[in-house]
Formats: C-alpha cells, structure tokens, sequence
C-alpha cells in the first residue's frame, strides 16, 4: 500500500504519466498508515477478457471501500508491467473516477462501480499484453488523504482463438479410418491478423448421433501453422469436433461438429 497527496488527481488524469517530485515522494513517506481498505474487487464479473482484433468490449470493475472519514472518490484501473511506474498497459487510458454510493447503515463504507470500453484495434498492439493484468484502487477520503493500493486483484485479458474441423470421408463405411482436420488459430493483436498457433493440445472430440455430450477419443498437438491432423475408426453416426481448452495468454475455441454419416 501507498499512500499519495492530492496530486494523484491531476496523476490520474494525465493517464498516470507525471513524475513525482521528490518532495511529494518525502512527503508520502512521512505519512502515517493509511486506514482506507479495499475489498470484493471483481473485474468483467469474474471472467476473463478475450479480445479479438476488432473487438469492443465494456469491461467492469466493482468494490468496496473503507475509510473511519468516509469516501469522498475512489478509484480503479487495470494496469500491465513489473509495476506501475514501469507500466507497459493501462486500462482506460484515462482512468475516471467511480460511481460510489455510500452504505446506509454505515457511512464510513462505499460500493463503487467503474465500465470502461476496450477496443482490441485501438489499446492492443502488443502480443506481451496478453496474460495478466493488475488492478489498482485509490481513494480519497473526507480529509483529502489519498490511498493507493497497486494490486487489489488481478484479470487475465487473452488473445481470442479459432478452430476449424473437418471429417472425412463422407459417408464411410464402418471400420474404415475417419481422417480428422483442422487449424487453430489465434488473434496476432500486433499484425491484425488471425495466425497458426503452434505446439498446443487441442482435444479431438465425438457426439453420437442423438446424444448431447461429447467425449474426448484422443489429444492431439498442433503443427506447423496450427494444422491439426488425425485418424480414427468409424464405429457410429455421428459428430466429430475439436475443443482447445486455451491457455493463460489465449482463450478457449470449439469447432462445431461435423457430421459423418457410417453404413
């Protein structure tokens, strides 16, 4: 935790970029421990953020905040690096104050709540900004101190992923081999393009024909490009497909069922 003078303010509103002087710096540090606390801070209601390259997502941050003055504002943004001075991402740019409302059994507590809109073209050109993101909380309290903790959680954003099947031949005869085909591919943020993802698992899955559940038959490897290729035996009518289940810098993607038909 950290606490800052006023200044955070005009901090915040130049998209974090001024430097601290180092009278501001000596001043922080002669401060006492701050009784602001930050809890139940949630980003995009608990689920990760997969972005595309044209996606436009409104992401939502909520939480709570303590202080024995009460609340006067708060704070919180997502930020990406090894810390915050050093950061390589912020989200929003321009981080607004939340919408706080007070508790009405006990004023020393306020619910807040900040939406801010993602454009995967305008805020990520950069493939390291996939994976992890920080949170940060501030606040001012009704005397005009100012707290700031870097890390109240953390959201994972991720680079969106496709996958394609494709199931031949059709119709085949039971027992013959069934050759399974596809691609997986995922948002490059910095070429604007969809490009092979290589060396990843990726399940090759079966939905007898009037069943709802798929099963897992074999996992398989991506190759070069993100081509992905298989064999099986045709034992039944039904619906073939592949499920990457996504990594910490890339989202999930399912292929819908092809369907082969077996005499």
């Amino acid at each position: 935790m950290r606490i800052r003078p006023a200044t955070a303010a005009i901090f915040l509103a130049t998209a974090l970029s001024a430097t601290v002087t180092p009278a501001t710096a000596q001043a922080a540090d002669r401060a006492a421990s701050s009784d602001t606390t930050f809890s139940k801070v949630v980003v995009n209601a608990g689920e990760d953020v997969v972005l595309g390259l044209t996606t436009r997502k409104t992401i939502t941050i909520t939480w709570t905040v303590k202080d024995p003055d009460g609340v006067a504002a708060s704070w919180a943004y997502l930020w990406h690096g090894t810390n915050t001075d050093d950061a390589d991402g912020i989200l929003p740019t321009y981080p607004p104050a939340g919408k706080c409302t007070v508790s009405p059994t006990d004023r020393t507590t306020s619910t807040c709540k900040v939406s801010f809109a993602v454009d995967a073209a305008r805020d990520l050109d950069d493939n390291d900004l996939a994976g992890t993101w920080k949170v940060l909380a501030e606040a001012q309290d009704a005397n005009d101190d100012w707290t700031a903790v870097d890390v109240v959680t953390t959201v994972r954003i991720k680079r969106y992923a496709k996958v394609t099947v494709n199931a031949s031949p059709e119709p085949v005869k039971r027992g013959r081999s069934i050759t399974v085909t596809g691609k997986l591919t995922r948002a490059n943020w910095e070429s604007g393009t969809y490009t092979g993802y290589e060396g990843r698992p990726v399940q090759l899955q079966f939905r007898k024909k009037g069943s709802t559940t798929y099963t897992t038959l074999k996992t398989i490897t991506s190759g070069r490009k993100g081509a992905l290729k298989t064999t099986t035996k045709a034992g039944t009518d039904g619906y073939f497909r592949l499920r990457f289940i996504g990594t910490t810098t890339t989202g999930p993607a399912t292929a819908a069922g092809d369907f082969v038909d077996v005499r």
